[in-house]
């Protein structure tokens, strides 16, 4: 696990160093065991300070899981921008997917561990989102399958499948392991196909 953030302002806004160091104790730690005393020290900044940012350590958390999925659902619309064909367009939705993981690893741990951390309101508001962006996928297959393109005995189950490649990727992946992340995409990509049904 990268180490805390220890600095304010790196990345130009406390906020926005608030949101790093948080999200790696919370990765490192777990949300429970994390105080805003912990998130404070790792940026220092005492209690009033740090409040000033922050609503709260949940205010933190939600921010993290609604950011993390906000932006899961605009790359995958940006992937499906000009795409008329179905198979190209599961690839590339595909490709956005696992991309997003490989590069976002803590925000997706944080993110299938913790949506138990969430007061009710905030859990409606990322599931509501998860939804969609598997709803994103099912009707991508629902579309191959109705065009004979895909053959699945489950668009459901598919579409789960195809989102698991993403959250497996952010378990394992490292900048510096025997692939790089184009080549990991890409052979993602051809995965994803095959749980389709792809006939071409």
């Amino acid at each position: 696990m990268p180490g805390v953030v220890r600095s304010v302002g790196q990345d130009g806004t406390r906020s926005a160093s608030i949101r790093a160091a948080a999200l790696e104790l919370f990765a490192r730690h777990g949300y429970e065991a994390t105080t805003m005393a912990d998130i404070g020290a790792a940026v220092g900044m005492r209690g009033p300070s740090l409040y000033k940012h922050v609503a709260s350590k949940q205010d933190i958390l939600a921010r993290i899981m609604v950011g993390t999925m906000d932006a899961l659902l605009d790359a995958h619309r940006v992937a499906l921008l000009g795409v008329d064909d179905v198979t190209v367009a599961l690839r590339r939705a595909t490709e956005a997917h696992v991309r997003y993981h490989a590069r976002h690893r803590l925000e997706a741990f944080v993110g299938n561990r913790e949506i138990r951390g969430l007061t009710e309101g905030h859990r409606r508001a990322v599931l509501r989102r998860r939804a969609s962006y598997e709803n994103g996928f099912r009707q991508l297959i629902t579309r191959g399958t109705e065009q004979d393109r895909f053959h699945v005995p489950s668009i459901r189950l598919a579409s789960y499948a195809i989102l698991d490649l993403g959250m497996g990727v952010a378990n394992w992946y490292r900048e510096d392991g025997e692939l790089s992340e184009d080549q990991i995409v890409w052979h993602y990509g051809d995965l994803a196909l095959r749980i389709a049904g792809a006939t071409g």
